[in-house]
């Protein structure tokens, strides 16, 4: 939620859909607590998976179009952003902590064979490049001033999401490991 005000207040794209796509982690969480709760019978386990995966792509599709249709508005409009130092340290902590939860979480789901817990463990791992992209343009927006690095960098985004998107849609983790 950080992200997403700090975003807002800076008008921000990229920062915004990185704090977009911190919910869909909270979202991707529920599905997998949802999937743990739903062990016991394996019909309904396996519907909990198939939907849960579906969820999780359906909201990332969602926030891949949000953010493709913000970024090329700023570009055509040439909206520049106020610069983000809060961005930049989120970023910055964001992307030393994700990679080492994105391998907890897929080593639970390795354990348990959830499909739904290791797309969970894939989204993680796209939140770490996220921040690198996010970092990218906001620092490149804060010391050369370049107005257009942060709607860039919310275009190189939208492929990372859309991508995550489209495999939970079709029902099948990024990650095949089960």
């Amino acid at each position: 939620m950080i992200a997403v005000g700090a975003g807002l207040v800076a008008g921000s794209i990229a920062l915004v859909g990185f704090g977009l796509d911190s919910l869909i982690e909270v979202s991707a969480s529920v599905a997998a607590l949802w999937r743990l709760y739903s062990d016991r019978d394996l019909a309904r386990r396996a519907r909990a998976e198939r939907i849960g995966l579906r969820v999780i792509g359906a909201l990332f599709l969602g926030l891949a179009a949000y953010v493709a249709a913000d970024a090329v508005h700023a570009l055509l409009a040439r909206t520049a952003p106020e610069r983000s130092f809060v961005g930049i340290v989120l970023a910055t902590a964001s992307l030393v902590v994700m990679p080492f939860l994105a391998r907890s979480k897929r080593r639970v789901a390795v354990a348990i064979r959830s499909d739904a817990l290791a797309a969970e463990a894939q989204q993680t791992m796209f939140c770490t490049y996220l921040s690198a992209i996010l970092l990218a343009g906001l620092v490149l927006h804060a010391t050369l001033g370049w107005w257009w690095a942060d709607p860039v960098a919310a275009l190189v985004m939208v492929p990372v999401i859309a991508r995550e998107g489209i495999e939970g849609i079709r029902g099948r983790s990024a990650c095949e490991c089960c």
